[in-house]
């Protein structure tokens, strides 16, 4: 996605990859695994570095896992990058998953399609965090905090590129258009 809207990727498998960059997608997947691998490989410091170095960081689905403060099942211990509290499978397991349309603040063009895969959802938000997209019930699945973002959906599993286009603008300290 990042690269057919004109951006430069790189695969960062070791702390020292993250030099010289301006963002940081962790994606969905297995967040006890993801977890595991960061503190084997000395992933914590180095992406609190990253951050108040102003790198911008997104969690997509097991990304917002890894990324919260806190969450409401004992594993895993996430990174506390970003001042939330989480669940994982909020919505159920695999048979559960869905699809829906949501409006996200800050991406223009309408409603967002939005994969739901195992999803997470925000419980709890600390001040600075704001929620950037929820489903019609309440329930907080998009936030932001400063140059950091995550989503409980998975942007990457539709054509849709604007949540992408988000990114791209917080990595480089662009203003959100809405």
């Amino acid at each position: 996605m990042f690269e057919s809207l004109g951006a430069a990727v790189t695969e960062v498998r070791l702390p020292h990859e993250l030099e010289g960059l301006d963002g940081l997608v962790i994606p969905g997947g297995e967040s006890t695994t993801i977890v595991k691998l960061a503190h084997r490989w000395g992933f914590p410091d180095a992406l609190r570095r990253f951050i108040d170095e102003g790198g911008a960081v997104w969690g997509t689905c097991a990304g917002m896992i890894v990324m919260a403060r806190a969450l409401l099942e004992p594993e895993p211990e996430p990174l506390s990058l970003m001042d939330i509290t989480v669940s994982r499978n909020w919505f159920g397991r695999q048979v559960d998953s869905f699809e829906t349309d949501i409006p996200v603040k800050g991406v223009p063009g309408g409603p967002v399609h939005a994969v739901f895969i195992r999803a997470p959802s925000v419980q709890d938000q600390g001040e600075g965090v704001e929620c950037i997209a929820q489903l019609e019930d309440g329930t907080p699945v998009a936030v932001r905090s400063g140059k950091l973002m995550a989503t409980a959906f998975h942007p990457e599993l539709t054509p849709d590129t604007r949540i992408h286009e988000m990114f791209l603008r917080l990595s480089a300290g662009e203003p959100s258009p809405v």
